[in-house]
């Protein structure tokens, strides 16, 4: 297969959202077609792209001697597009009937078709500049959809999204220009590929600032407040755009940077480690801490969403295969998981046209489907077997565990760093039990609001509130069942990410 077909699954959203913004379809069912068959035909490129595109990089446009714009599939790009590949058309069926009626539909759906193109560049970019210029362009479209509504709540949160977002992947200029000068232009390879030939200490700036500039995106602190700021936005771009491919994009930039340029064996036992392994744990616990607190439905979501990020972040960070296997591992089973959530919130919101946790008592019952899936998906989260999330969960406290044992019985003989590094990953370890039982707190809490409310609280009793229709149903039940699926039959999964992990595939 020509290694330029990778373009089309890029191009062919863009250019049809485009066409949506100039052409509008006012038809509302022509809309729905054009929108579902353009993601449809992407999903089978993807697909197509995986199955049978040979494993190298090919330069579309050169500007000068080491950047250049560069596309490429390899086992970690796979994982990404496929993930996204599956979640975008099921979602689309979503927000049709979120979106009915919408005067702006028109312009909702051409960005976020367009955003389906834009993320799938994130994921075959073959070098730190062309992925640079696609996480830029990521927050470019999606702002449209964070300011939907147009009021001053979602003005104000596009703002918010542009500055941390923009301005973070900013502080990861310093990484991507380093890099691409002195790391073999920077193109993407298993292990790394930087050149002993500047100071250390500068390389390891340039990665801490990377990670905190990529990391943007995946709301890592102090750059997060953007992601409980952005619920306002629709929930089909909270379920997916910063559930799944906004917040993923981060992620998938921070573990390109950490072992495809500076590489693993580079980076472990450095300060660098130990500062982003530090910034991962605190962002898990204060995601987790604000989640609990947090008293709006989608905004406890949010906060939910950053600390399982930086559950990613510092699988990442053990700098070993088994952590970038168990951080790409959460990635795929928190959006299952995450995705469903927020739909049943949104779904709850849509119908009841509430939004706090309060107003969550004796829902259950107006709602069963609904709520249903959603307690499936928070004792998934929490870590509850046979389902996606502990299976998940396990890997990583297995990857920290592990990685912590390593640097201590090498600790001793390697300096500062790596004497105190085994007590940081240990405290990464206790971090993740910690967490999982905020995570209970915070998600089953809902569950039990929903189906066990104190009588006098039942808010429901004489309400004429009822499920959501099918085209929202749907992918709910779709999502659900990959939440128990993927928890009971995990081990092809596994399998393609311990490859990926050891840089096999």
């Amino acid at each position: 297969m020509n290694p330029l077909f990778l373009l089309i699954p890029i191009v062919l959203p863009i250019f049809g959202g485009l066409a949506l913004l100039i052409r509008p379809v006012e038809n509302d069912i022509k809309r729905r077609i054009l929108c579902e068959a353009v993601a449809c035909v992407t999903s089978a490129c993807v697909w197509a792209a995986a199955l049978w595109m040979p494993h190298r990089p090919v330069t579309v446009y050169s500007f000068t001697r080491g950047f250049a714009v560069n596309f490429g599939v390899d086992g970690m790009a796979n994982v990404f597009a496929v993930m996204i590949s599956i979640m975008w058309p099921l979602v689309l069926l979503y927000a049709f009937e979120y979106m009915k009626g919408d005067e702006g539909s028109n312009r909702f759906f051409a960005f976020y078709v367009m955003t389906y193109g834009v993320t799938l560049g994130v994921c075959y970019s073959a070098d730190m500049i062309t992925m640079y210029v696609f996480i830029e362009m990521l927050t470019l479209v999606t702002i449209p959809l964070v300011t939907h509504y147009g009021g001053h709540e979602s003005m104000f949160a596009g703002r918010k999204y542009a500055a941390y977002t923009i301005g973070g992947a900013s502080l990861g200029f310093m990484a991507v220009v380093l890099t691409t000068m002195y790391g073999m232009d920077g193109i993407f390879r298993y292990g790394g590929s930087i050149f002993e030939v500047l100071d250390s200490g500068t390389m390891q700036l340039a990665f801490v600032l990377g990670f905190i500039g990529f990391g943007a995106k995946a709301a890592v602190f102090p750059l997060h407040d953007w992601l409980p700021t952005a619920s306002v936005a629709p929930t089909p771009v909270t379920a997916l755009l910063h559930a799944v491919a906004v917040v993923n994009s981060g992620v998938f930039a921070v573990m390109r940077m950490t072992y495809y340029v500076f590489g693993a064996d580079y980076l472990r036992g450095t300060a660098a480690q130990a500062i982003c392994l530090s910034l991962a744990i605190f962002s898990l616990l204060f995601g987790a801490v604000q989640a609990l607190r947090e008293r709006h439905f989608k905004r406890r979501l949010a906060y939910s969403t950053m600390s399982n990020l930086s559950y990613m972040l510092l699988a990442a960070m053990c700098m070993t295969p088994q952590g970038l296997k168990a951080g790409l591992a959460h990635m795929v089973f928190h959006g299952v998981i995450k995705i469903c959530l927020f739909m049943c919130a949104g779904a709850f919101i849509h119908r009841a046209r509430k939004a706090y946790i309060y107003e969550i008592n004796g829902i259950g019952r107006r709602m069963p489907d609904t709520f249903a899936a959603y307690t499936l998906c928070a004792l998934s989260l929490t870590g509850i077997p046979p389902l996606c999330g502990f299976v998940s969960k396990w890997q990583l406290l297995t990857a920290g565990m592990d990685a912590a044992t390593e640097a201590a019985a090498g600790g001793a003989a390697g300096g500062t760093v790596s004497a105190i590094l085994p007590y940081i990953l240990f405290a990464g370890v206790a971090a993740l039990i910690i967490a999982a039982f905020l995570c209970a707190m915070y998600s089953i809490n809902i569950s039990i609001r929903a189906f066990f409310p104190v009588e006098e609280k039942d808010l429901y009793k004489d309400s004429d509130v009822k499920e959501a229709g099918p085209l929202m149903l749907i992918p709910i039940y779709v999502f659900a069942a990959c939440n128990i699926l993927a928890g009971m039959f995990p081990g092809p999964i596994l399998e393609i990410l311990t490859a990926i992990g050891e840089g096999r595939l």
